[in-house]
């Protein structure tokens, strides 16, 4: 399980990106938003560092990880 501070997350839109950019590492992956708190909490098998760069690249900001 990972725990992810995302910065820029807003409205469902965003928890959609979000949710689909994990999934594209994992399909499988389990994504729960605190869109209010803006973290994001995974439960996967891929690797922290792939779920970063996935939601990077959607476009939102990780300011931190563990």
């Amino acid at each position: 399980m990972y725990e992810l501070q995302v910065e820029n997350m807003s409205c469902g839109h965003c928890v959609a990106t979000v949710t689909r950019a994990v999934k594209a590492v994992d399909a499988g992956a389990t994504v729960d938003i605190d869109l209010a708190g803006k973290k994001v909490r995974v439960d996967s098998g891929a690797a922290l560092d792939a779920v970063k760069s996935a939601i990077v690249e959607a476009g939102y900001p990780v300011t931190s990880a563990h």
